[in-house]
């Protein structure tokens, strides 16, 4: 529906990529495995899981459906307020700390478990596996001046928790950038693309993937395969300048 509209607009379309939405690893790999049997949208089925979560939906898609008009004023506006709430909370648990000295021994042991070693802000203390955030907020003047919507401190917490994990992925996602936005011409002809094997040159020339990304995940395209496209593509790009 939503394309549906971007083209009679004359605009380009929404395209979710596997990294932004189940609904792209879906399309992706009905693109590039083909429908030679039933398929079914497992989340296994996508390498980027930490980032396809139930809880940051809206932070992974509202801006592109705000490009588009499916998101109102009102949604936006709290879509917005939510998000810089988020920013606000994580920035103030990086700047209050807490010395082994300033907190009383009975506090350390209530909340933590054990004595406190060293100082520490609240934003460390919360990536420790044995505390939350809802346990780190009844320590002495740790609570925020307002009391935060559930749903701001639960993505504070996902977002602190699992911060290190989540920006490996996000590494991962922009090394493979360049390849996976890298369009392939419509018209190429891969039998004609120097050091491709038979085999490739079929499969792509009947799947005819967009981009170097899609290619690229097409069963029986290797890695060396990748590479003489890049070349291919290069050697094109300099005859045309």
């Amino acid at each position: 529906g939503a394309n549906a509209v971007q083209y009679v607009r004359n605009q380009e379309p929404l395209i979710l990529r596997r990294e932004q939405a189940y609904l792209g690893v879906l399309v992706d790999d009905l693109i590039t495995k083909g429908v030679n049997e039933p398929y079914r949208m497992f989340t296994s089925r996508a390498e980027y899981r930490l980032q396809l979560r139930e809880d940051n939906a809206d932070m992974r898609l509202t801006e592109d459906g705000r490009k588009i008009g499916l998101i109102g004023d009102a949604q936006w506006r709290a879509f917005n307020e939510k998000r810089e709430a988020v920013e606000r909370e994580i920035q103030r648990l990086k700047t209050t700390w807490y010395t082994p000295q300033k907190l009383p021994e009975s506090e350390q042991m209530r909340v933590f478990g054990q004595k406190l070693s060293r100082e520490a802000n609240l934003h460390d203390l919360l990536r420790r596996p044995n505390l939350d955030y809802a346990a780190l907020m009844t320590l002495p003047d740790a609570a925020p001046p307002a009391t935060l919507p559930e749903n701001v401190a639960e993505q504070v917490e996902i977002q602190v928790k699992y911060q290190g994990y989540i920006d490996r992925q996000q590494e991962e996602i922009n090394s493979r950038r360049d390849i996976e936005t890298l369009r392939l011409p419509a018209e190429i002809d891969y039998a004609k693309v120097k050091g491709l094997s038979a085999e490739v040159q079929q499969k792509l020339n009947a799947h005819k993937p967009e981009t170097v990304g899609q290619a690229s995940r097409i069963s029986g395209v290797t890695p060396a395969a990748v590479a003489l496209l890049m070349v291919h593509l290069k050697r094109g790009f300099r005859d045309a300048k």
